[in-house]
């Protein structure tokens, strides 16, 4: 590495750690006090002319916005696992690199979602909302009745980290796990699940299902009228993993009908501003999109950002490269 500290912007202010290492290992504006848009992230960066830039979903980059970034960009460096606000493919062919930040985020993700499936199961929206609004009369012995979570059957799509994580955890509880994935898992991965090639022939055994994958490049849903329609009535639907998976009319139509018993949800079709008829759904518990959201992770994520920026300007392999 050079004795000048490499520059670089930030398009969201980091966790205190990182922001202290900024200060010492490199040359940066002060930290945003809001997110930073793809506007002004590349405004910034006319202006600074940095070797990297750290960016999450808050200023997505995508065709004219790759073209537009200056020559000095070495590096786009996302504080995410996730790909969907970046143009991989038109970034690679610029000649800049992409990192990302998996792994260090897969437990809490994970715990994230055996929360919502004991909340969606056990009516933990419901019971909050009568205990805000005082209780006031004790409950009879079948009314505000939930679902057990052990012993029921876990259907899982995708099978990746965090789908694997949270079967390990779904374990706890003796859930039978059944997954669906683009290809069987070595066996020593699956650890007792059940692999189903075809959804279809899956969804019809779960009890609770739990999505587990990236958004299909197409924006097509996987949860659909006809999805829902093969899953047992009274089943759970949770989704801590993308939005545009799920249809969201389907979704609520079959909430309102009684076949979902009721969902889990911490992403949406429009984030921060979900549909209003999810809200207002008793049968839902919704969390907004916190699934790294610990001091833990979310400091590992912002650190291995910085890793990555760290072994370029030094012209050694990135941590976690992007590479299609």
């Amino acid at each position: 590495m050079s004795d000048t500290k490499p520059r670089i912007l930030r398009s969201v202010r980091l966790l205190n750690a990182a922001e202290k290492r900024i200060e010492t290992d490199f040359i940066a504006p002060p930290p945003p006090t809001t997110p930073l848009d793809t506007a002004a992230i590349l405004k910034l960066a006319h202006e600074f002319q940095p070797v990297a830039i750290l960016v999450t979903h808050h200023s997505p980059l995508k065709g004219a916005d790759v073209a537009a970034l200056p020559e000095s960009v070495k590096l786009v460096a996302t504080v995410s696992v996730g790909l969907d606000h970046l143009d991989v493919p038109a970034l690679l062919a610029r000649g800049i690199a992409v990192s990302n930040t998996p792994d260090v985020l897969t437990d809490c993700n994970a715990d994230l979602t055996m929360m919502l499936i004991i909340a969606a199961c056990r009516r933990a929206a419901e019971y909050y909302t009568l205990m805000k609004k005082g209780w006031g009369h004790t409950l009879g012995m079948d009314e505000m009745l939930g679902h057990r979570v052990t012993g029921k059957t876990l259907g899982i799509i995708g099978m990746g980290r965090i789908g694997q994580a949270v079967a390990r955890r779904a374990r706890g509880f003796e859930m039978n796990v059944l997954y669906h994935n683009r290809r069987r898992l070595d066996p020593t991965h699956e650890q007792g699940a059940t692999y189903y090639e075809s959804l279809e022939d899956m969804l019809p055994k779960c009890n609770i299902l739990s999505l587990h994958l990236p958004a299909a490049p197409s924006g097509g849903p996987i949860i659909t009228a006809r999805t829902l329609a093969l899953l047992p009535r009274g089943s759970v639907l949770v989704n801590a993993a993308r939005g545009a998976l799920v249809d969201e009319t389907a979704l609520i139509d079959a909430l309102r009908s009684g076949h979902l018993f009721s969902a889990g949800l911490d992403v949406y079709q429009n984030e921060p501003n979900p549909d209003p008829r999810i809200l207002a759904l008793p049968n839902v518990f919704m969390t907004p999109h916190a699934g790294s959201a610990t001091v833990e992770t979310r400091t590992a994520m912002c650190m291995l950002a910085l890793d990555n920026v760290t072994a370029l300007v030094a012209g050694k392999p990135l941590p976690t490269p992007v590479t299609a």
